[in-house]
């Protein structure tokens, strides 16, 4: 069946659910999982000033420590649970994108993630990862509420 899952996560309480629901389905099915989180392109700044290098600098060094955050203990469960496991942490992409991207780069067969459920307004104005994903991927997502 599936032999390669990728897991994507934001971090959030939400995402850590499809990551146990991810992890579990590997190890039923005796796959390998590689986990993906996203960090979006950092937003030009307006005006007449220039970006200055140490922003740049600091905000590298914040995101790659949240993304080790976020990916460490995914890592950390899946040896417990006998799951080989590899990390991604996709720099300066939009999560959707970078999701599809990376699920065809390291040939996965199948993408777990979260959805957080948002209607109405709120979906319009969020946009939904979730239904992006569905929409650009060739390989079957499963979704976690």
């Amino acid at each position: 069946m599936y032999r390669h899952l990728l897991i994507a996560t934001d971090g959030s309480e939400l995402a850590e659910k499809a990551v146990a629901q991810g992890l579990a389905l590997a190890k039923e099915l005796a796959a390998k999982v590689t986990a993906v989180t996203v960090t979006e392109p950092l937003a030009p700044m307006v005006g007449g000033e220039a970006v200055y290098p140490t922003l740049i600098v600091d905000y590298d060094k914040a995101i790659e420590a949240s993304a080790k955050k976020i990916l460490a203990p995914i890592r950390e469960a899946a040896v417990t649970k006998g799951v080989a496991c590899d990390t991604v942490h996709a720099k300066d992409q939009y999560p959707a994108d970078a999701i599809v991207e990376t699920a065809k780069a390291k040939a996965c067969d199948l993408i777990v993630m979260a959805s957080h459920g948002r209607r109405g307004l709120t979906k319009v104005l969020m946009g939904s990862q979730t239904t992006r994903v569905l929409t650009h991927s060739s390989i079957p997502v499963l979704v976690c509420r």
